[in-house]
């Protein structure tokens, strides 16, 4: 830990402890002057936790819709040169 330095985190639980038991968050240091209540701190932290979820499922969706295109490219080439 580096002395002398005060940062302010927000602590969100996971709703189901799989993997992880909770996120912490660093807030910037003109986050909480800028008048945002901890509510609004708590919604957001949320919110980032739900979107990093759906972008995980984005990615294995994208893999697997380039993984039957490069079948489907291979599959005509070998039907374009066993029929010449």
């Amino acid at each position: 830990m580096v002395k002398g330095i005060s940062r302010q985190v927000i602590v969100v639980h996971a709703p189901e402890p799989k993997l992880f038991e909770q996120a912490i968050f660093i807030l910037k240091e003109d986050a909480v002057g800028e008048g945002i209540s901890d509510d609004a701190l708590l919604k957001e932290a949320q919110n980032a936790i739900r979107e990093g979820e759906g972008k995980k499922r984005h990615l294995y969706l994208y893999g697997a819709v380039w993984a039957a295109g490069g079948a489907l490219l291979t599959g005509l080439i070998w039907l374009v040169t066993v029929l010449i």
